[in-house]
């Protein structure tokens, strides 16, 4: 059970990780109609064991899967002042399904969990020790459950296993981080105490100098609701082409448009640098992975990424890129980090952390 901001995602996996059905429900603001939920519920996952929830925050607290009961619920709803966008989302989606299947365990499965393993270094703000230690504030990280199946996966398919290989994962999607994966393990990530940090996205901004937010708030040229407004939904690829559509505002460049032209270049270089980032954090690359809707299909995007980091050993073959077939590789002959593009799939991440917690 995946909810995310516009749809509430399903599907049914076996014993041996085949998905049985598949079923997307169009859900705005996560409000889900009874009705269908009900509908889906009972014609595609009657033989349902458990239900798996990917819930976005879990707070320093949780940092591997559990299986939800009344004490539980109620911290999740505690967590959601750290995410106050995306965390009742999650929790409302939980309730619906709880209550159309009463009888199956819910197991909490949480974004932020696989950062649980990020050394001080790269999750400590220099910021005074009492907002750190009053309010709580340090860097998170996001997308944990894609970042994760990442890890996992490249060590299937490369003969340097995933717990000795230093792997960039680009989760690239409306939502977008990056995750050096050392061991098996995250060690530093682009996505901080929420998800606008890092990156470029399609309608946020990324990383911005905080010294602009407080100019204008100085100046009473935006209010707090406004900035948030802007940041969240009206900036990225947006703010810069006037379309959050990565599809779109790269056909866009194809056609000479100046403004779509800006836009890929700002998120090509924010993308470059925060790849070299990573890789400086691991002490060097062995492998780049590109997942989600832009990484698995975006083969524009990967080229003009590969294009300048060839000073880290980064070079994919044209042909190989342009197939977009899924779990490929697709490096150059020759070029000594292995690049690969592979299908995000956060449901078989969620279903082998919610075995693990019902085996206890």
């Amino acid at each position: 059970m995946n909810a995310g901001s516009s749809s509430v995602k399903l599907s049914l996996v076996d014993e041996q990780d085949r998905t049985l059905a598949e079923r997307e429900l169009a859900a705005p603001r996560a409000e889900v109609d009874p009705g269908a939920l009900s509908q889906a519920l009972d014609a595609h996952f009657a033989g349902a064991d458990a239900v798996a929830h990917r819930i976005v925050h879990g707070g320093e607290r949780y940092r591997q899967a559990v299986v939800v009961d009344p004490a539980v619920r109620r911290e999740l709803d505690a967590l959601s002042d750290l995410a106050p966008l995306h965390q009742p989302k999650s929790l409302a989606a939980l309730d619906a399904v709880s209550a159309q299947l009463p009888g199956l365990p819910a197991v909490a499965c949480f974004d932020t969990a696989f950062h649980g393993t990020l050394p001080p270094a790269a999750y400590t703000y220099a910021l005074p020790e009492r907002w750190r230690v009053r309010w709580g504030v340090r860097r998170f990280g996001f997308h944990g459950l894609s970042h994760s199946w990442i890890a996992r996966r490249t060590g299937e398919l490369i003969d340097n296993p995933a717990d000795r290989a230093r792997i960039v994962s680009c989760h690239l999607g409306a939502g977008a981080s990056l995750c050096a994966i050392a061991d098996g393990r995250s060690i530093d990530t682009t996505m901080g105490f929420t998800p606008l940090e890092g990156l470029m996205m399609a309608t946020r901004s990324g990383s911005i100098d905080p010294g602009l937010m407080l100019w204008l708030l100085e100046r009473d040229a935006v209010d707090e609701q406004e900035m948030a407004a802007a940041l969240e939904h009206e900036s990225g690829l947006a703010g810069l082409a006037g379309d959050a559509d990565m599809q779109a505002v790269l056909a866009r460049v194809a056609s000479g448009d100046a403004a779509a032209g800006l836009a890929i270049d700002v998120y090509v270089h924010r993308l470059r640098a925060g790849i070299a980032a990573m890789a400086a954090s691991l002490n060097g690359v062995d492998v780049l992975v590109f997942t989600g809707g832009v990484g698995e299909r975006g083969a524009a995007v990967r080229a003009l990424a590969a294009d300048g980091l060839g000073f880290l050993g980064v070079a994919i073959d044209g042909a190989a890129n342009e197939s977009m077939a899924p779990d490929a590789e697709i490096t150059a002959a020759g070029a000594p980090v292995r690049t690969l593009v592979l299908r995000a799939r956060e449901d078989l991440e969620m279903v082998r952390q919610t075995r693990r917690a019902l085996s206890g």
